[in-house]
């Protein structure tokens, strides 16, 4: 019993002992420290799956309903996209076709415009007559009117001669008397006689073929538009011929002349050959029956040789068809005298008919057109007033010097 007893007490010394080691132990461990707050969101776990099997739930009693009873969800009202159809590009309207103002008295209706001009020139001679007595520095200064206008050495020469003449005989002079008297004289140095018709009659078949020549900058493709207009104002049909090939934009420019009073444009490559288009031009003028062919030459020329083999060869061309019935010659009024020297340069190339000054209402210096006039021996049969379509006017010495002299 004894020996029992010492066992017992024997294992609970031993259990005591293994305890007290293990809780030593255990207090020696040191703890990891406390890690800080995390600021990381905290992240919801997602719901559990449904339980399946012996683990689902009983289901819950609900009402149920018949068929009939359930309705269909409305439907949405879907737009349904408009057909878009492809688009048609519509063709550009033809331009219309413009009626000119008639050529009859159209100088008459621009002489405001010629008169604000010429002024200076009128004004300044019916001054200087109107002086009671007339002695040689007057006249001296009537000749340096005449002069400073372009009118010319020699023209000038002869209105002075003549003015002195009539005056002495007249004796008294009232202004109206001394307007007349220089209306009469300057009528009579303008030419009255001269033929200031634009030919194109042509005696055979053949259209009459109207040939425009000029440097360029003097209006000269705008000029032949402008004529376009003039003849189809007086009835004529007409086709124009742009041979003007070495300067940009010129057959452009000739063609919208053409399509406002519905006249074709017979035009070739840029740079191609004048003188093939100004045949094409009036055989296509033939085809049509037109009643005037109007060709556009270029003027771009640097030497006087090669004015003269180029026009030279358009004029030999065109007159396989026909004789040409014009020859018009476009000059500048505002160059004055150095527009003298370029008529000369053409007028010994081609035989001018007829000459057209365009930009008449920019200059006081109307004597140009006696000047021009004198030292070619032709007319001018049109002048250019402004930059209007119908400000191209047939030329009335008349209506000129009435505009220069006033009322």
């Amino acid at each position: 019993m004894e020996l029992i007893l010492a066992v017992v007490i024997a294992l609970v010394v031993a259990v005591a002992v293994t305890s007290g080691l293990v809780i030593s132990g255990r207090k020696k461990k040191q703890l990891p420290p406390a890690e800080p707050p995390s600021t990381t969101p905290t992240i919801t776990a997602p719901p559990a799956e449904p339980h399946v099997g012996e683990e689902a739930e009983t289901p819950r009693e609900e009402p149920r309903r018949t068929v009939e009873e359930v309705a269909l969800p409305a439907e949405e009202a879907v737009e349904t996209p408009a057909a878009v159809e492809d688009p048609v590009v519509a063709e550009p309207a033809a331009p219309a076709i413009e009626i000119p103002e008639p050529t009859a008295g159209r100088l008459v209706r621009l002489r405001a415009r010629l008169a604000r001009s010429q002024n200076s020139l009128g004004k300044g001679l019916l001054t200087l007559l109107s002086r009671e007595h007339l002695d040689e520095d007057t006249w001296e200064e009537i000749e340096e009117t005449l002069l400073t206008a372009d009118v010319g050495v020699a023209p000038t020469q002869e209105l002075v001669e003549r003015l002195r003449e009539r005056v002495r005989v007249l004796g008294t002079r009232t202004p109206e008397e001394l307007r007349a008297l220089l209306r009469e004289e300057l009528v009579t140095l303008l030419g009255p006689d001269l033929d200031r018709t634009v030919h194109t009659e042509s005696p055979s078949d053949v259209p009459g073929v109207v040939m425009v020549v000029g440097v360029n900058g003097t209006g000269k493709t705008t000029t032949t538009g402008k004529l376009a207009r003039v003849l189809v104002a007086d009835g004529k049909s007409v086709v124009l011929g742009a041979a003007d090939t070495f300067r940009a934009a010129a057959a452009d420019q000739l063609q919208t002349w053409g399509e406002r009073v519905g006249a074709r444009t017979i035009r070739g490559p840029e740079g191609g050959d004048p003188a093939s288009i100004a045949f094409d031009a009036v055989k296509e003028g033939i085809a049509e029956g037109a009643d005037v062919v109007l060709i556009d030459t270029a003027g771009r020329l640097h030497t006087k040789t090669g004015l003269m083999d180029e026009l030279g060869k358009v004029k030999r061309v065109v007159e396989k068809h026909g004789p040409l019935d014009e020859i018009l010659l476009v000059l500048d009024a505002t160059t004055g005298q150095n527009g003298l020297i370029q008529a000369r340069v053409f007028a010994e190339v081609v035989d001018i008919t007829g000459i057209v000054l365009t930009k008449l209402d920019g200059t006081a210096k109307g004597g140009i057109v006696v000047a021009v006039q004198r030292e070619l021996g032709v007319p001018v049969k049109l002048v250019g007033l402004g930059e209007g379509p119908d400000d191209l006017a047939p030329f009335e010495p008349g209506a000129f010097v009435d505009a220069l002299i006033g009322d």
